[in-house]
């Protein structure tokens, strides 16, 4: 089953939201889910530790030494394994792209996220030549504005296309709910619309974000 990568060398970038969002909303839909909380700060961990009902599997302790048989033993059992990888370059981020179907590089339409995602760029590309074999990725803008993109937004997306970089057409957008998933530590179907603001919205982003996920899986898979 697949192996998801959710990197970028930048902090903030988004990568614990989207991968929560992606996880949860899988799970809601009766998938079978195992996250590799990678980060230093385990936010994914301590999300855990709330009162979720979500079937989503939280791992902890990896490291290095063990990566790569969590990942070969949780592949082997859940539909969907997600790897929220650590901030910086490392032998962990290595060993997990080295298992990668697909890696997502989260990014928020500022220039600072843009040059942080193109040095995500040229380690997947440095790990294909170190392993030999093509990692699928793409560009996963975060916290863009629902209503109307930003000019700056849309100068990123054009020089991405023009630079044939693949992104998802689906945005996470800036949404109250998806902080609010760490502060309550539910999952988004189980927060309460009248403590948070635009739940409804926040489902229907995710739902369409998670679909277009699965159909990208599912097009390789009928591809190979």
């Amino acid at each position: 089953m697949p192996v998801i990568a959710v990197a970028n060398p930048k902090g903030g970038a988004g990568k614990s939201t989207t991968t929560l969002v992606l996880s949860t909303i899988l799970a809601k839909q009766n998938a079978s889910v195992t996250v590799l909380d990678c980060d230093p700060n385990r936010p994914l961990v301590s999300w855990r530790r709330g009162a979720s009902q979500s079937s989503v599997e939280i791992i902890g302790d990896t490291t290095e030494s063990n990566i790569l048989t969590q990942l070969d033993a949780y592949r082997a059992r859940s539909q969907f394994v997600f790897v929220d990888l650590e901030g910086t370059a490392s032998r962990l981020t290595s060993r997990a792209l080295s298992r990668a179907q697909l890696v997502i590089i989260p990014i928020q339409a500022s220039v600072v996220d843009a040059e942080q995602a193109a040095r995500a760029i040229q380690l997947v590309r440095e790990e294909e030549e170190s392993f030999s074999r093509k990692i699928p990725f793409r560009i996963a803008f975060t916290r863009t504005s629902p209503q109307i993109a930003s000019r700056l937004e849309k100068a990123i997306i054009s020089e991405l296309n023009e630079g044939h970089i693949p992104t998802f057409r689906t945005h996470l957008n800036e949404r109250a709910a998806f902080k609010a998933m760490f502060f309550y530590k539910l999952a988004l179907h189980e927060l309460d619309p009248s403590e948070v603001n635009g739940v409804t919205q926040a489902l229907d982003n995710a739902a369409r974000f998670t679909e277009e996920l699965v159909d990208h899986i599912a097009s390789r898979k009928e591809a190979a």
